[in-house]
């Protein structure tokens, strides 16, 4: 689980309600009116942007993608990856039937590799593989951003049609106070789902598609490089390009 997703959402929900407890009672702070305007106004504006598949992908994506973290590091996966090119040069590929990695995708390239499918094959299936998952992120990623973006512009709007209600019936003033909160409250909202919410989850999820672009290009090129017969340390010098400098050095010290 990525933790600094949990913990930075409940510690940005907690400074909220000790603000709130703070200075009243949380009855004040919820009007149906400026629910009905974010939440409705934000789902009509990103159902005219998108179509359904996209939405249908795109939610669970960033959801799921943006509490979770992979299974296995690049580091990781290259120690893994060296170890089933030695394996292969030692025993075959037949021999990889029986080794079992965390990484779906990398459990993919093992079973094209133990199943001794063509170089070409393999390449291809996997490259599709990552792009249409890829795809699936962004997908997601960009259907929160437009949320993040969305939001705020409908708290406004809420605030201008609270406005306009609030001055057509200043001769009772009994009415003032609701379509004050209306006015106030949609603009918190608004501003609470794009800025505490959506904009944070679309930039998380844009740092896992690059994470994982990483991390399925190494698998792709470390499964045919061992397809290709090369032996376990050209195959771990040729993915080590992949790391950070500070990684690489730490990688070299420690051999």
């Amino acid at each position: 689980m990525d933790f600094a997703t949990a913990v930075g959402l409940v510690l940005g929900i907690g400074v909220v309600v000790l603000l709130i407890a703070m200075g009243g009672s949380f009855s004040l702070y919820y009007d149906i009116h400026a629910v009905i305007v974010i939440g409705g106004g934000c789902t009509a504006a990103t159902i005219i942007r998108f179509p359904f598949s996209a939405m249908l992908h795109g939610f669970p994506m960033g959801i799921k993608f943006a509490f979770t973290m992979r299974s296995m590091h690049p580091r990781d996966l290259i120690d893994e990856i060296t170890k089933i090119a030695d394996t292969v040069r030692k025993s075959g590929p037949m021999a990889l039937e029986n080794v079992q990695v965390d990484d779906v995708f990398l459990a993919q390239g093992i079973r094209f590799l133990a199943d001794g499918y063509d170089r070409d094959f393999i390449r291809d299936t996997m490259e599709r593989d990552r792009d249409n998952f890829l795809q699936r992120l962004d997908e997601g990623q960009k259907i929160y951003r437009h949320i993040g973006d969305a939001a705020p512009a409908w708290g406004m709007i809420g605030t201008l049609v609270g406005m306009v209600q609030m001055f057509a019936n200043m001769e009772d003033p009994s009415k003032l106070g609701p379509f004050m909160a209306v006015s106030l409250l949609a603009t918190l909202y608004g501003a609470l789902v794009g800025n505490l919410l959506c904009l944070p989850i679309a930039d998380k999820l844009h740092l896992k598609l690059e994470e994982e672009d990483i991390s399925r290009t190494l698998i792709i090129d470390g499964i045919l490089q061992i397809r290709d017969a090369k032996s376990p340390t050209i195959v771990r010098e040729m993915l080590l390009a992949y790391l950070p400098d500070h990684t690489r050095h730490d990688l070299a010290e420690a051999a």
